[in-house]
């Protein structure tokens, strides 16, 4: 077993096992994993791209999509690169800052992405119950201090963990059983006792889980509640596909989240590549769905793509053949109704 001076463990490295047990497939199960990030580097890309070219789609809605965006590919860049070194090179090495920095990361965006989906929740309920106000209520300005203010109450409440971590001797095993670093796999390879953190990091992550899901619960639910008002059946169809899309994502983001946490903490006899398995696929999933679920089915975003794709192979959108086209279909009527509901 390999084992160093607890006085000196930010001079030395951690190494990763990638998938316990499973070491003898990681090529194979490299493949998944390296397709979701392309496919998430690709949407999210794009999404950001179409955003900041079109000045039609310089409103909130999609400035929260542009942020759910930048969250996303920070998430799984922290992380995947890594993990395919180690699949692909063999490159299980780790420096001891670089573990923690990446462990900040996750954790820290993990926290900010639940803000901005609770923020998000707030858009649609108030575009949709009370679209009379909603230009005033969400102007660019507060969108951006919605922003900064989801990665202020990220870092907060990370920065004090990191610093708990950090300051533990380190004098057991150097091997990590997981394919990054995964918070409670490094904290059992301390010499301190864990207890500290292991609350902290349970009484925060359901804390913020639970808040922010009972809020964007009573945002959705209102939201239906309106849908179910709608006059014809079809504009309801289509309402409640685009719902269940959003909830499909918002549930994968947060029971994938606490159920990687409390298998971690909590075994419940899973062999332990299964939990390893569970905490990588949390990481790379939501971050290939997102901009296909908030942005690419959207119709408004799709005509700012098509414009970002003209522009790449040189040919020109008809923007105002379009518009003319919209404005038939009844401007007015657009203005009340979200573009959520335009979706399909």
């Amino acid at each position: 077993m390999l084992t160093t001076n607890p006085s000196n463990t930010s001079s030395w490295s951690f190494f990763l096992t990638g998938i316990p047990g499973l070491e003898a497939l990681h090529m194979w199960i490299s493949i998944p994993f390296c397709f979701t990030y392309i496919m998430a580097l690709l949407g999210n890309g794009t999404v950001l791209l179409a955003v900041s070219l079109d000045k039609r789609l310089h409103e909130p809605m999609y400035y929260f999509i542009s942020m759910l965006a930048v969250i996303d590919l920070v998430f799984s860049t922290a992380v995947v690169p890594k993990m395919l070194g180690v699949f692909w090179l063999d490159w299980r090495e780790i420096g001891f800052e670089a573990c923690f920095t990446q462990m900040f990361f996750i954790h820290t965006f993990t926290a900010v992405e639940s803000g901005v989906l609770l923020a998000m929740s707030f858009d649609r309920y108030v575009a949709i119950c009370n679209p009379l106000r909603y230009s005033i209520v969400l102007t660019s300005s507060r969108t951006v201090r919605i922003g900064l203010l989801c990665v202020a109450r990220g870092a907060g409440v990370m920065t004090p963990l990191m610093c708990l971590l950090t300051s533990f001797p380190y004098c057991k095993t150097r091997v990590i059983p997981h394919s990054y670093c995964e918070h409670m796999a490094v904290v059992n390879l301390a010499c301190a006792d864990p207890s500290a953190s292991d609350l902290y990091g349970l009484i925060v992550a359901t804390l913020l889980v639970g808040t922010d899901s009972v809020f964007i619960t009573f945002s959705y639910a209102m939201i239906l509640r309106s849908v179910m008002r709608l006059p014809t059946q079809e504009a309801r169809l289509t309402a409640l596909r685009t719902c269940g899309s959003h909830v499909f994502v918002i549930l994968l983001f947060y029971i994938g989240g606490l159920l990687s946490m409390y298998l971690q903490m909590f075994s419940f006899g899973l062999a332990a590549h299964v939990q390893v398995l569970v905490a990588d696929l949390y990481l790379v999933v939501p971050p290939m769905l997102n901009p296909l679920v908030y942005g690419i089915k959207m119709k408004q975003m799709q005509k700012g793509i098509f414009k970002l794709l003209g522009q790449l192979i040189g040919l020109r959108v008809p923007e105002a053949d379009e518009d003319r086209s919209d404005a038939g279909r009844g401007t007015q009527h657009q203005k009340i109704i979200h573009p959520v509901l335009e979706q399909g």
